[in-house]
Formats: C-alpha cells, sequence, structure tokens
C-alpha cells in the first residue's frame, strides 16, 4: 500500500510525465494509499486509549486526505473566487456519500450476515449523534448567508472540541474490533506498535503533501479535457478517493459480525467532516485571502449545502434511537442515488431537500411516539396522540 505512492512522488519531482488525466490517477493513487495508512495509524491507536476516542481519532485521521484537498480549495479560492466552489463542492460530496453509501452499506452487509432488519448501536454512541444533530441544526442556517463565516467556523470547531471531550472520557475497552494490518500492528509490543505507528503518520503525511495539489489541480483539468463538469468530479471523485479506505474498513468490520462498531466510526466520520472541516474552510480563506471575509458560495452552492444539511437531518432522526432498520437504511440509499438521475438542475436539489426534510418530520413523529414511555410523567402529554389522555 505504501508503494501506490511512489508513482505520484516521481511524478512531481518530474521523473516522468504523462497526460493530464493519467498523472491525476496516480495522484489521486497517492491520496488512496495515504488515506489506507492513516486508517490503520488511527485503529491500531485503539489499544491505548478509549475506544470512543479511538473511533473520534480514526474519523478524523482517516479523512485528513479530504481535509488536505478541500483546505487547499479553500486556500486558492483566497486568491481566485472560483476556487471557492469546489471546496463547498468537496465537503458536501464527502458529507453525503458518508451518509448514503457508508452507512447504508453497513446496514446492508449486517442485514445480509445476520439476517435481522435493525441494526443497534451501543450508548457511547449518543453524545455522537447529540453532537450531529446540533450542527446539523446549525448548518441550516449557512446557506442563507452567502457564505460560511468566522463565526460559523468558530462554533462549529468548539462543538467538534466538545465531541472529543466527551468521547475521552470513555474507558478502554479490551475486546478488540480492529481487522487486517490494524490488528497485526496494534499486536505488536508497545514500543514497536508506537514505532511503527509514527512512521506510518509521517509518511502518509508527506504522501499528502506530495500529492494533495496536483491531485486537486488535476480533477478540474481533466474535467475540462474529457468534457465533463469538474464540479461534479471535485464533488464526488475526491473524497470517494479519500474515504474509499474507510468505507474498506467499515464493510470488514459488519462482514465481521461488528456492524456496530462500524457504523459508529462512520457517525464519528460525519461528526467530523459537519463541524471541523466546515469550520477550517473559512479560517484557510481568511488566511489567504488576509481579509475576514466568508468563504462566499453561489446558488449551486447554497443548494447544495442545504440539501446536504437535509440529509443530515434525515439521518440524525433516523439515528436519534441509536437503531436503523434495513428500510430506512433503504430510504437513505434510494434518495442518495436518485440524485444522481438529475445532477445538473437545481430544481431537483431543491426537490430532494424537501422530501428529505418531509421524511424527517414523519419520522421523527414515529420517533417521539415510541420514546414516550421514557418521558417523564409530566412530558408525557406532549408526546400524547390527540384526544387521549398521557399513559
Amino acid at each position: 500500500m505504501a508503494f501506490l505512492a511512489w508513482p505520484a512522488a516521481s511524478l512531481r519531482f518530474d521523473l516522468w510525465q504523462s497526460t493530464v488525466v493519467i498523472e491525476t490517477f496516480f495522484y489521486g493513487l497517492s491520496i488512496v494509499s495515504a488515506a489506507f495508512l492513516l486508517t490503520w495509524t488511527a485503529e491500531a491507536a485503539e489499544r491505548d486509549v478509549p475506544r470512543t476516542l479511538a473511533l473520534a481519532g480514526l474519523a478524523l485521521i482517516a479523512v485528513l486526505p479530504e481535509y488536505a484537498v478541500d483546505m487547499l480549495f479553500a486556500w486558492k479560492a483566497g486568491q481566485d473566487p472560483s476556487y471557492a466552489s469546489y471546496a463547498t463542492a468537496n465537503m458536501t460530496g464527502g458529507n453525503r456519500l458518508l451518509v448514503g453509501l457508508g452507512w447504508t452499506m453497513v446496514v446492508a452487509i449486517f442485514a445480509f450476515r445476520t439476517k435481522e432488519s435493525v441494526l443497534k448501536l451501543a450508548s457511547v454512541h449518543r453524545n455522537e449523534v447529540g453532537i450531529l444533530g446540533i450542527a446539523t441544526i446549525y448548518s441550516f442556517i449557512i446557506p442563507f448567508r452567502g457564505g460560511i463565516t468566522l463565526f460559523d467556523a468558530a462554533f462549529l470547531i468548539s462543538l467538534f472540541a466538545v465531541y472529543v471531550y466527551l468521547a475521552s472520557r470513555g474507558e478502554v475497552e479490551e475486546e478488540s474490533s480492529l481487522v487486517g494490518p490494524a490488528e497485526h500492528i496494534a499486536n505488536l509490543p508497545m514500543v514497536q506498535r508506537r514505532i511503527v505507528l509514527i512512521l506510518m503518520f509521517v509518511y502518509a503525511g508527506l504522501a499528502i503533501l506530495v500529492a494533495a495539489e496536483s491531485f486537486a489541480e488535476g480533477l478540474i483539468e481533466s474535467g475540462t479535457d474529457l468534457g465533463i463538469d469538474e464540479y461534479q468530479l471535485v464533488q464526488w471523485v475526491a473524497p470517494l478517493a479519500s474515504e474509499f479506505p474507510e468505507f474498506l474498513v467499515a464493510g470488514l468490520l459488519a462482514w465481521r459480525m461488528r456492524a456496530d462498531a462500524a457504523l459508529g466510526a462512520l457517525v464519528s466520520s460525519k461528526v467530523n467532516q459537519w463541524t471541523l472541516l466546515i469550520g477550517t474552510l473559512p479560517i484557510a480563506f481568511a488566511i489567504s485571502s488576509r481579509s475576514l471575509n466568508p468563504l462566499p458560495t453561489d446558488g449551486r452552492q447554497t443548494e447544495e449545502v442545504l440539501l446536504t444539511a437535509a440529509q443530515s437531518l434525515l439521518a440524525v432522526v433516523l439515528l436519534i434511537n441509536l437503531r436503523m432498520s434495513t428500510l430506512e437504511g433503504g430510504i437513505l440509499a434510494v434518495l442518495f442515488f436518485a440524485q444522481f438521475l438529475t445532477p445538473h438542475s437545481i430544481v431537483s436539489r431543491d426537490a430532494f431537500s424537501v422530501m428529505y426534510v418531509a421524511l424527517a418530520a414523519i419520522f421523527g413523529v414515529r420517533q417521539l411516539m415510541e420514546m414516550r414511555p421514557y418521558f417523564p410523567g409530566r412530558y408525557r402529554m406532549v408526546a400524547a396522540p390527540l384526544g387521549r389522555p398521557p399513559p
């Protein structure tokens, strides 16, 4: 896996040259290489830290390649405003992939392996769902401001800090949910393990440093050369390259009957991207532009952010009881893949946003009714059906 980063390094140092499309492929391969190494690094660290904090660290470290690409676009936007749309594209695409593809994949594998229809999360994930809910509600404000502001950055990064603090209060678990290389690394003696982890982290960081800028620029140029909307390439190809290793690890965990850990890791990734990733973009833009102006968003970006927020709202509502059924996962998957039928239509983005919000309201009422027995007596009247006394 480490060797996959070498072609990009040789390209960067002008040892050989090729067409833009082929070079972009190899730069993307370097991003995939780094993502795998970082994923294994964060997973193996679960042996030394609380599991919930390890999942938070895994989610953060595993998406560092995506952070690098997205922040690069935000940085370039400070000098050339045309890059602002690509920063938003990468962020919205990554978030929607996590829920529409990642979460639903885990539920599908769980159902296939266990023949059960409801995947249950452990109670330790309640904080993640709560933080994600707060970030989601706040995110509906962002599309109507004309940009992502430094105030948004302060709020979302603070929310992420709260999440890390809550995760750090968990307990170290002896039971391992590791697979593949991460399992072998975690089983090394402590000194060896930590040396290997540091070397892997540094190597992956260098691979990202070498490839990120060329990969980002190559996606835009490749779209022009191939006649493909470069916005779509940035929105889906870049996040898929950086998140593929995490999806693979989550799928392996689900196949090994650890679907709760798999879904928990992907929920953590969603928290990371919906708080820290969005929060860092206006900071990079402000430093680059040497101003306090927000990262600008045009009409299309506004629609994309709103659609991503609506999808996140439905996902939170479905998971608020720490359960996800195959029906619920199927709804998320169908809505996600249906968007590709009309990718260039603003009307379709609005329509999907409305559908997500409407379904969130419907399932929210259902969740409220199911949770009614747990309400204190004086609050049960709120949840009781009209015309009937509270239980």
